[in-house]
């Protein structure tokens, strides 16, 4: 999705630069990565780096990639940033969002469907964020996983900002 989006923004695709947005964070959602105190991005990036390392992929390399997946959920920001980061977060925007859907062609769409079918993928992937981040709802504080929580688990009670500047140590 990362290419074909990438390709859809008018971006130049350096092949084997770009990774399908739905697999890079994964790890993270899983038992065998998960962690309950950090966000799942960064146990994501964390085991992804682990790998590179493993296979002698060191320095700027595995630092890059870190942060493409790290940042794969936040807005904006890393679509200023080089390349491959900004690519992973259009890939991830393209298949989980729609972001960018008419960008792309009907025949990239299908290709990229052909070679990696979606069954029932909008229930799936709300079904594996909520799996991978219901043991951590304090990682959920101020972007969209909190969403997720808030529609599938019974109870979440999301973190305020307002409140938590509100209710500072600091005195006035």
């Amino acid at each position: 999705m990362g290419s074909a989006a990438g390709a859809g923004a008018g971006g130049a695709v350096r092949p084997g630069a770009a990774l399908r947005g739905r697999d890079v964070p994964r790890p993270g959602l899983t038992e065998r990565y998960r962690r309950t105190d950090q966000r799942f991005e960064i146990d994501g990036a964390d085991e992804a780096r682990r790998f590179l390392h493993a296979h002698g992929v060191t320095g700027e390399a595995a630092d890059r990639v870190w942060t493409a997946i790290a940042l794969h959920t936040t807005p904006e920001i890393p679509l200023h940033m080089p390349g491959e980061i900004a690519l992973v977060t259009r890939g991830v925007e393209l298949d989980v969002l729609g972001i960018g859907y008419d960008a792309v062609s009907e025949e990239q769409r299908a290709a990229v469907v052909a070679a990696h079918p979606r069954p029932d993928f909008k229930n799936r992937i709300l079904a594996a964020f909520t799996e991978g981040i219901r043991d951590r709802p304090e990682t959920t504080f101020g972007n969209v996983k909190a969403d997720v929580l808030a529609h599938f688990v019974p109870g979440f009670v999301r973190g305020d900002f307002v409140e938590v500047i509100r209710n500072s140590a600091w005195p006035e």
